[in-house]
């Protein structure tokens, strides 16, 4: 590209700008290089210099030019362009920093037009705290592509992940697992895969935020006047009584439990509020003291049996239990299967003092070195880039692909560039090629899986501990507190029965309802939580937290199932024997 000394100085003249002939030689080696005509160049350069109240140009005032112009209206082109080519993913780590820079000053900006917080500035919260600086920044290729270990200019690796000793260590155990051969048969087994819907599966990305009060109240109607019909006909209850109609004899009740105030439900506080066809959805105090056994929570379908005297006060004396849906019953096809080996793994996938993802590294060698028919990933890939979850997915599938393993995504709430509602819709990637289509699946969250027949609960809400906080119980024996909470959600036939939710829980009640309930009883229930890992047996449902991959600074567990089905033993237990392990990374 030929520029004209010339042809520059009659630009800026026209503008009343004077330029030695150094400056002059310099403009034109910087149209050359980034690739503006003279004219453009100038009209540039004079906004510049008006913006900044410059009247004349010096050599540190091109350089001020250069930086906070020319070189981000190039980033910004390259960014474009790379958006365009379908490899978004590829950005140089200068364009990142350029970002970050970007979003800084946006940030100021808004600040400028707010009132200043009177109490104590809080240091914001960082992950990784280690603050990107231009020095490293310079020592980087600007052109390098992103890799787990170059997401940040200054990552390094956690000194307390790498230095453990017990990785590989078994820390949970269930069924015949001693002698189990972990190793699969990646893609040769080529399993049956089928999301199932109640009615329908949710495959895309819906308007939320819309919702009325109406259509709540509508959804906790329909939900325990549903659940009411199938115990009713459970127990043959011949009929229920209104709440505030008093009663000298035995009454038998159907609603929904509530707390009496805005706090945590206790003993004290607990509230039946009726359904609509026979109590009009009035409230009711219940005293507990003459059960001997219960298990309650905020938003649960229940049947109370007790005296009601006068209409205003429920004394309770029977407590109805739950009934779970069927098992799903396979085909004679879905029944012919030898073995599948399935890993289970919950982010996050890097720790939370390092960005380098060693430990999603270290998955990838296992995955490939294992070759398990199927992994499923639950996802926090809480990056605020979308290109760099785009790079860590890309990581994943084609650091995978000798293996043949297929490979199932689940959202997370906790994932900041996603859709932020519940139930969530599956990510969105287009840059698959062929070959990995066949073999790569995203799914909703939550999401019921057929693999092979047998059915898979799939969630990455952490259910166990939204529950625990709020559930009350009173035993005369021993009791466990997740096993009560893994028996609530599979009567209660819904993936999150808790009503109404934690505040940062953000549900959209009519998505609830299509896309968030049981259509039957999985197989298989995976409820990743933050409390401790592990495998039970629930209601002839096994129920698995594999745990986090990592917790904190150090290394966390995955899980990894063997299931196996044999015609012979169809009649006895649906025929799948299933054995469950959880290991540390």
């Amino acid at each position: 590209m030929l520029v004209s000394t010339k042809q520059l100085v009659e630009e800026l003249q026209i503008f009343g700008l004077d330029c030695e002939d150094v400056l002059t030689e310099k403009l034109a080696d910087l149209c050359v290089q980034y690739g503006q005509n003279e004219e453009g160049m100038v009209g540039e350069l004079v906004a510049f210099c008006t913006s900044t109240g410059k009247a004349c140009l010096t050599s540190d005032i091109l350089n001020s030019f250069e930086h906070e112009v020319l070189s981000k209206k190039l980033s910004k082109a390259w960014h474009n362009a790379s958006k365009d080519s379908g490899h978004a993913g590829a950005r140089d780590i200068v364009s990142i920093q350029e970002l970050i820079e970007v979003e800084e000053e946006e940030e100021s900006l808004l600040n400028s037009y707010t009132t200043p917080s009177k109490g104590p500035q809080k240091r914001p919260i960082i992950t990784p705290e280690t603050p990107l600086t231009k020095r490293n920044v310079s020592m980087r290729s600007p052109h390098q592509i992103l890799s787990p270990s170059s997401f940040s200019p200054s990552a390094t690796p956690s000194q307390k992940y790498n230095s453990r000793n017990n990785r590989g260590e078994v820390v949970n155990t269930f069924g015949w697992s001693q002698g189990v051969c972990w190793s699969g048969r990646g893609g040769a087994g080529n399993p049956s895969l089928k999301v199932i819907g109640y009615p329908e599966p949710l495959t895309g990305s819906y308007k939320s935020m819309f919702q009325k009060l109406p259509d709540i109240r509508e959804v906790l109607t329909c939900k325990i006047e549903e659940l009411g019909s199938e115990l009713k006909e459970h127990y043959k209850i011949e009929a229920f009584t209104p709440l505030l109609v008093p009663v000298q004899e035995p009454v038998t009740l159907l609603g929904q439990i509530c707390c009496d105030s805005n706090g945590k439900l206790n003993s004290k506080s607990v509230m039946l509020e009726g359904d609509r066809e026979h109590s009009s959805g009035a409230q009711i105090p219940v005293d507990l003291s003459e059960l001997r056994e219960y298990s309650l929570f905020p938003g649960q379908v229940v049947i109370m049996e007790g005296i009601n005297t006068t209409g205003r006060k429920l004394v309770a004396t029977k407590l109805y239990e739950g009934v779970p849906l069927p098992f799903y019953q396979p085909t004679e096809e879905e029944r012919d299967f030898e073995q599948t080996v399935i890993f289970l793994a919950c982010g996050p996938y890097t720790t939370s003092d390092s960005i380098t993802y060693d430990p999603l590294l270290d998955l990838i060698t296992l995955i490939n070195q294992d070759r398990p028919d199927i992994c499923i990933l639950k996802c926090l890939l809480t990056s605020p880039f979308e290109d760099v979850f785009k790079q860590c997915l890309r990581t994943i599938i084609e650091g995978t692909r000798s293996s043949g393993s297929h490979l199932i995504f689940v959202p997370s709430l906790r994932d900041v560039h996603h859709d932020p509602v519940y139930p969530q819709p599956p990510f969105s990637y287009s840059d698959l090629s062929r070959e990995d289509k066949k073999r790569v699946q995203f799914v909703s969250e939550p999401c019921s899986l057929s693999i092979n027949g047998v059915i898979f609960g799939l969630t990455s809400t952490d259910l166990l501990f939204h529950m625990g906080a709020e559930e009350i119980s009173c035993s005369a024996g021993a009791s466990d507190r997740f096993s009560r909470i893994l028996k609530h959600i599979l009567t209660q036939r819904s993936y999150y029965p808790l009503y109404p939710p934690p505040e940062d829980m953000p549900i959209d009640y009519e998505h609830l309802y299509a896309y968030a309930q049981l259509p039957v009883t999985p197989d298989v229930l995976v409820v990743p939580s933050e409390l401790r890992y592990f495998v039970k047996d629930i209601l002839g449902c096994v129920c698995v937290n594999p745990g986090r991959l990592t917790k904190g600074q150090v290394g966390g567990t995955f899980g990894r199932l063997y299931l196996r089905r044999k015609p012979m033993d169809w009649e006895k237990q649906r025929g799948l024997s299933i054995a469950a392990q959880v290991v540390r990374i």
